[in-house]
């Protein structure tokens, strides 16, 4: 195998799903919990394909203290793109988590915005999700939602769930797409691998694999040498759908290894070329929102 598509353990264990952040995969290293080929293994080691890597189910991430209240971190940098009574808007950057996935976690988006909105923590049913509205992966950057009470907290979801929400993306893929696509195709959860999604079966009888119904609108922009830079709508919310549909087109995004995109070494590991671009929603206190998120450096200098 090339060293080229090598990775260290704890990048791995992030990238598939294994573990929900760097430091929870070093833990569970540091705890004896990961072996490669049967072994104990490193932090530090280095795995690829031919390595079969897995860790012990009872010592995965404990989610049993999820009612614990999300912990304030005012260190972490936050850019706030719209605020008012009801809902604010920040420019989520990539490679940071959206919330905690247990207690003590620190260095999530949420962990700074509760800081800066108190009012946050205690907007949604979750209470290590607070008022957020909607999620983006972890490699992916843009504008994300979050309510500050409960009232709009659940308008805004409500508002989500049946495509009230304009979200407008921008994805830089592999090859080139010359022209407007629909991409209808259903999204279904991997059989094996919890974190990744796969195209759906509409003929199996098994719900689970027929998965749930899914469309994208992809619009060539303009080519960026051998990628091609998209305006991308998603007219549902599947999860990973933009990533799975692009990919089925024979798109992947850049960086997005996990679903055959190319690897790209300007970016940091676990990032990828997706940007939540625009949003538009009616506020419960100041009624009709655009707000657009700038887009980052790590993704402008790629294509200036």
């Amino acid at each position: 195998m090339q060293d080229a598509i090598k990775e260290r353990l704890d990048h791995y264990l992030v990238r598939t799903g294994l573990a929900p952040s760097r430091r929870v995969a070093q833990e569970l290293v540091e705890r004896g919990m990961v072996r490669i080929n049967g072994r104990r293994s490193k932090k530090s080691e280095i795995v690829g394909a031919e390595d079969r890597v897995e860790v012990a189910a009872s010592d995965r991430p404990d989610r049993r203290d999820r009612n614990s209240a999300i912990e304030p971190n005012g260190s972490l940098a936050l850019e706030v793109i719209h605020e008012d009574a009801a809902v604010i808007v920040v420019n989520k950057p990539g490679g940071v988590p959206c919330h905690p996935l247990q207690a003590g976690e620190r260095d999530t988006v949420m962990n700074a915005v509760v800081a800066r909105f108190p009012d946050t923590a205690t907007a949604g049913e979750k209470p290590l999700e607070g008022g957020l509205v909607h999620r983006l992966d972890n490699g992916t950057s843009g504008a994300l939602l979050i309510a500050r009470n409960r009232g709009a907290f659940e308008k805004l979801r409500d508002a989500i769930r049946a495509g009230r929400i304009a979200r407008r993306y921008e994805a830089l893929v592999a090859g080139s797409l010359e022209r407007k696509t629909q991409i209808d195709a259903p999204i279904a959860h991997h059989a094996k691998n919890a974190r990744k999604m796969v195209g759906g079966d509409p003929s199996s009888a098994n719900p689970k694999r027929a998965g749930r119904a899914a469309t994208t609108l992809a619009e060539p922009i303009r080519r960026v040498g051998e990628f091609t830079l998209l305006s991308v709508t998603p007219k549902t919310g599947s999860r990973h759908q933009i990533r799975v549909h692009l990919a089925s087109l024979g798109h992947p995004i850049v960086g997005d290894t996990l679903y055959g995109g190319p690897a790209m070494p300007a970016l940091a590991h676990g990032r990828f070329w997706l940007h939540l671009c625009d949003v538009a929603f009616d506020s419960p206190a100041v009624g009709h929102v655009k707000v657009t998120a700038p887009i980052p450096q790590d993704l402008k200098k790629l294509i200036d």
